[in-house]
Order: structure tokens, then sequence, then C-alpha cells
């Protein structure tokens, strides 16, 4: 029911996605939809969830086993490839529909939905750059100034623009954050 929901927020944005397509898409009835996840906007809730955490079990990411790679990880480099490798999987699921939650940001719904989303990826930037910063050092930013360049050059908007508008391919669009991340943040910017 959730990747159906996905689906078609996707494809038709969220306000023109009604529990009735959905539940006829996905082969189950109306009700079940509404037993399960009670509103359209707790359905949008679980159909962020799944962008970002994917299908299976669902972890958050400093659960996942990339984590401790990443955390554990001795070079910058070795850290940025980790954490770009898995942000890009999670981009290219979250920026379709984020793309037209956004555009819905007149639907209180949608807005708070995207918003509590946003606060989400903020304290899990926070962690990261928590993490970096400890061990490689930040450049002329502080923490919290650090999180906010990585929730613009890291964000569904940047990967929807680039890759889905400009055309470029995933992998340019990981090679560019990398770089931008290092050169904008850290000491070591200029190394590789």
């Amino acid at each position: 029911m959730v990747r159906t929901a996905y689906e078609l927020f996707t494809e038709r944005g969220y306000p023109a996605t009604t529990m009735g397509a959905i539940a006829e898409r996905a082969g189950v009835a109306v009700q079940t939809l509404h037993f399960t996840f009670g509103t359209k906007a707790a359905l949008l809730q679980n159909t962020y969830d799944y962008a970002v955490l994917g299908e299976g079990e669902q972890r958050p990411p400093e659960l996942q086993p990339w984590y401790g790679a990443f955390l554990n990880a001795e070079t910058l480099s070795g850290a940025l490839r980790i954490l770009m490798d898995n942000v890009a999987e999670v981009m290219a699921r979250t920026a379709p529909l984020d793309d037209f939650v956004r555009s819905a940001s007149h639907e209180p719904d949608a807005a708070r939905i995207r918003s509590h989303t946003e606060m989400l990826r903020r304290r899990a930037w926070n962690g990261m750059i928590e993490s970096l910063a400890g061990r490689f050092g930040l450049r002329r930013y502080d923490q919290r100034q650090a999180v906010d360049i990585l929730m613009l050059l890291m964000s569904p908007a940047s990967y929807q623009i680039l890759v889905s508008e400009c055309g470029w391919t995933t992998e340019q669009w990981r090679t560019w954050c990398t770089q931008a991340v290092r050169l904008q943040l850290f000491a070591e910017g200029t190394r590789r």
C-alpha cells in the first residue's frame, strides 16, 4: 500500500491523489487504507519513511550497517564515500516525492509532514557533521552552519534539479556533492 501511495504521489502529486485511487491500484478496499493509516496525511508520512528507509527492514540510518562503517572510516575520503553512496540511494527515492509534496505546501498536512521530515533530516546531518568535525575538523563554519550547508547541498531539491531536470547521472551528483562538501566544510578540503 505504501509503495502504491509513493507511486501515485510521485505521478500525480499529493493533492490529486485520493485514498480511493491508492486503494484501487493497491488492490485493497479503501477501508483497509483508512484502518491501516487513518488519514491520507498519515499515509504520506509512511510514504516518506518508505522513501528514506527503503523496502524491507526499515531501520533509521544510525542503525544500518553502513553507518558504523561511516563512523569508523579512517579518512575523510573514506567517510564521505560511504556517506555519499548511501545518501544517493535515499535521494533517488525521496527527491521525486519531496518535489511533489513541496509543491503542495499550501495543504497544511503536506506542509506539516514535509517540515517534520526536514527536521529529521537536519537531526541526522547534525549527528554526521558532529562525527566528521570531531575527526577531520571543520574549515570555516561552525557545526550549525555546516549542517545548513549539508541541508542545501545534499537535499532532495539539489538531486531533483541536477539528476531529473538537468540530466546528470547519480554518480555525477554524488561526485559533485563529495567535492562540494569537502571543499566547503573540511580543513583537509583540498587534499584527497
